[in-house]
């Protein structure tokens, strides 16, 4: 297997791990919302942790991103 080859492997390893961040991202706001639907007097510590988890989810993703960006570029 040639470097060219592990780079490109690596990098959608990568992307794929991006990918089931975002689908977490989504079920994390699905269940929020259900949650908020059937008790709306917890709507504002269910709105403040679900944007604590939605941005701890997003920066995964944008780490994934970015490691797949220095693979495919930098090595």
């Amino acid at each position: 297997m040639n470097l060219e080859a592990a780079k490109a492997i690596g990098a959608a390893i990568a992307i794929l791990s991006a990918g089931c961040s975002s689908l977490g991202e989504g079920l994390l706001v699905a269940k929020a919302i259900e949650g908020m639907a059937r008790n709306p007097e917890m709507y504002g510590k269910l709105r403040s942790s679900m944007i604590i988890g939605a941005a701890l989810v997003e920066t995964c993703g944008i780490y994934a991103l970015l490691i797949s960006i220095l693979i495919l570029f930098v090595l």
